[in-house]
């Protein structure tokens, strides 16, 4: 059967290679199960709700993967999505998370309905490579500064708006907690480069057992008001009834407090960057895998694209951020995975994964924080693909722009409107109009109007 369904002599591979490719594949990206509901209980949210149907999406978007593309790529809560919600949506914007998950489940429909046509990709070619790659850069860098944030190593400062914590000041709680998240990027960072697998998700468990170790001891000494919870894990079952906080949740919104027009631009944000991020992980995984035809196209994109839609919908109906492709995928096509049954097993670990909720949501922040740092390293990376030569200025400048934009601006939708009006106006300006796609005139207007209106 498991052959007839995942063609594995066809695609030179065994079910035990396919199965070991699905748990490293696992094991790279489980970190997300307890990134996510740290990022999101940041947006009001119930941790063990957002943990729930992270593994719940995760398992349906996984598992359409690999029936409907029988690909080997493993869907996921997407970073830098999940904190585009929880600290733009919700924090400057002010919406509810109720308002933010329904965006995200328009924004799921409209890329299905996107994926039935070839609209997916008049849009894709519409934006110049420089922005797109620009994008991947500056969400790296927002999401380091959350992390650094949560670690607590940053902090408010009066003069220079933001400034490394002084560890010696309450030591026993955001001190310790600040200097352990130090330590745990650089055990991760050390893990990462010597290509442990699994080496993210064992940067947050380490960190979190230092974090035990040192409360045992009395180094850490847990204070609640000033946010320093005990460390110690919760070993009791899981309270599935706490899925009901967020299942459907996005329908019980009141659009009388909602601008239609910011709505539409929360919408167009999440489209775009889940549109290029979904599609740059699918070929960029696909060529290391080598899978892509002659003309470099990868033949069963459009029901790979269709899964990833339905997971972001149906994750967004059951509580969690725009569900995505992860490029931690590429560990289990490195390891063998080259059919279904890789994402198909993968799938069935983040189900599993329900039962073991509460200590998941027991994680500490700071010890979570590593994983950001890194994360956004890894996305920073793309920077070396953007051209910064002086001919090259009416492309690099506009990335720049949109590249610092997000953590300084704090907001990724900043970054995106920053970088499509200025990519028009210097072109346009420089004489360098043929460079323009229509559609990017449009999308700058847009922009304009929203800042001039709103």
């Amino acid at each position: 059967m498991l052959e007839k369904l995942f063609r594995l002599k066809e695609n030179n591979t065994t079910v035990k290679t396919e199965i070991a490719a699905g748990i490293t594949t696992f094991m790279t990206m489980a970190y997300i199960l307890a990134v996510n509901p740290s990022i999101l209980s940041d947006a009001g949210m119930d941790s063990t709700a957002v943990l729930l149907a992270t593994c719940l999406a995760s398992f349906i978007g996984t598992a359409c993967m690999s029936v409907m593309a029988n690909l080997p790529f493993a869907l996921s809560a997407g970073m830098g999505l999940n904190a585009y919600m929880a600290y733009t949506v919700c924090g400057t914007l002010g919406y509810s998370w109720h308002v933010a998950l329904f965006a995200v489940f328009v924004e799921g429909i409209i890329f299905i309905l996107l994926s039935l046509t070839n609209v997916r990709e008049a849009i894709f070619n519409a934006i110049p490579m420089c922005l797109k790659k620009a994008v991947s850069v500056g969400i790296g860098l927002f999401i380091a500064f959350i992390g650094l944030r949560n670690a607590g190593l940053t902090v408010g400062n009066a003069s220079t708006l933001v400034s490394l914590i002084d560890f010696r000041d309450n030591f026993s709680t955001t001190g310790i907690s600040a200097l352990l998240a130090l330590i745990g990027v650089l055990l991760t960072a050390v893990l990462y480069i010597k290509r442990i697998k699994g080496a993210i998700l064992i940067g947050i468990l380490g960190t979190w057992v230092m974090g035990i170790i040192c409360q045992l001891c009395g180094i850490y000494v847990p204070d609640p008001a000033a946010g320093a919870y005990t460390l110690l894990p919760s070993f009791e079952m899981t309270d599935f009834s706490k899925l009901g906080e967020t299942v459907g949740q996005c329908f019980s919104i009141d659009f009388g407090d909602v601008g239609i027009f910011n709505f539409i631009v929360v919408i167009f944000s999440f489209l775009f960057v889940d549109l290029f991020d979904t599609i740059g992980t699918l070929i960029g995984v696909s060529t290391k895998a080598d899978m892509l035809d002659k003309d470099g196209k990868l033949p069963r994109i459009k029901p790979a694209l269709m899964a990833d839609a339905i997971a972001t919908s149906a994750g967004a109906v059951l509580g969690t951020s725009t569900t995505t492709t992860f490029v931690e995928s590429s560990a289990g096509v490195a390891a063998g995975g080259r059919t279904g049954l890789t994402s198909m097993t993968t799938a069935v670990l983040f189900l599993v994964s329900m039962l073991f909720a509460p200590i998941f949501t027991s994680i500490p922040s700071f010890a979570t924080a590593p994983a950001l740092i890194i994360v956004g390293f890894l996305m920073f990376s793309t920077i070396t693909e953007i051209k910064f030569t002086e001919k090259n200025y009416t492309d690099a400048v506009p990335a720049y722009l949109c590249i610092i934009a997000m953590p300084l601006f704090y907001s990724i939708s900043e970054g995106i409107a920053l970088g499509v009006i200025s990519y028009v106006v210097i072109n346009l300006v420089c004489g360098k109009s043929k460079n323009i796609n229509p559609i990017m005139y449009v999308l700058s207007v847009l922009f304009i109007l929203k800042y001039a209106l709103l």
